[in-house]
């Protein structure tokens, strides 16, 4: 199969989604959601074959920098898609669906490396649990910027534009926390699957992801613990989340893009 058309088209439609949302956001065009989450899936259909090759290609537990975030990108646009038919989170898709087009490209045209040991059930939990968890805290990555957006605007008094395309305050609140739960409950699954199905966490490469991680888990379980305990809200939850997702990031990509984009490892 010839990947880069498949690519290329879905970047277009990717787009084309990710510009109206954001037209409608500011408020130059009416809200279609049927139709962004139409292109949103067409550019999905068109991203899962493009993903299956890569992994065919280099298949194992550890893949590329390029096929990890192919894969992680195509689950993202996917969690975005199916959660924005029941909370108010398809404005993620303004950043995450670009992005999902730009990774299908860089995968088509840097060469794929990857570790082919054998998938077990075990690592498969891992794998899984590890994609959901960094979909879900992307998402609440995206949520955490545009409620630091509303916050400000409302701080300053300023009620149009952004303010009056999202949800209230509480609300965008209310579903940020509800991410960073749900992200916190699988980032917890990744974790614990890790440490008891991967052995020689050093050999390959995959400690610094493991303390990361931690980290990751600890920044959001201290927000959580802040917000029920204290209160917590506003720009520093926004705080919180950001720095949480910048570890968890540097978690999953930091050493792949150093080894095999800086050193081509």
């Amino acid at each position: 199969m010839q990947a880069l058309p498949f690519a290329t088209i879905a970047l277009v439609v990717y787009i084309a989604a990710a510009i109206w949302q954001g037209m409608t956001l500011f408020r130059r065009v009416p809200p279609r959601q049927g139709m962004v989450r139409l292109l949103g899936a067409v550019g999905l259909l068109l991203h899962i074959p493009v993903v299956v090759q890569l992994v065919g290609e280099a298949p194992g537990l550890l893949p590329s920098f390029t096929t990890s975030a192919t894969l992680l990108m195509a689950v993202a646009v996917n969690v975005v898609l199916v959660a924005s038919l029941f909370k108010p989170v398809l404005n993620a898709g303004i950043v995450l669906f670009p992005l999902a087009g730009i990774a299908l490209i860089f995968a088509t045209w840097l060469p794929s490396q990857g570790s082919h040991n054998g998938l077990t059930p075990g690592i498969f939990l891992h794998a899984a649990s590890s994609a959901l968890a960094f979909a879900v805290l992307a998402i609440a990555a995206v949520q955490a910027v545009l409620v630091g957006l509303q916050n400000q605007a409302l701080r300053h008094h300023h009620i149009r534009g952004i303010v009056q395309s999202l949800p209230p305050l509480t609300t965008m609140e209310r579903v940020l926390f509800e991410l960073v739960w749900a992200g916190i409950l699988l980032l917890t699954l990744s974790i614990a699957s890790g440490l008891i199905f991967l052995d020689n966490l050093f050999a390959q490469h995959l400690a610094h992801k493991t303390v990361l991680s931690l980290a990751a888990w600890i920044i959001f379980t201290t927000l959580l613990v802040g917000r029920y305990r204290f209160g917590w809200r506003g720009m520093r939850a926004v705080r919180w989340t950001l720095g949480g997702c910048a570890l968890l990031i540097l978690a999953y990509f930091g050493s792949k893009f150093v080894l095999e984009i800086l050193l081509n490892r």
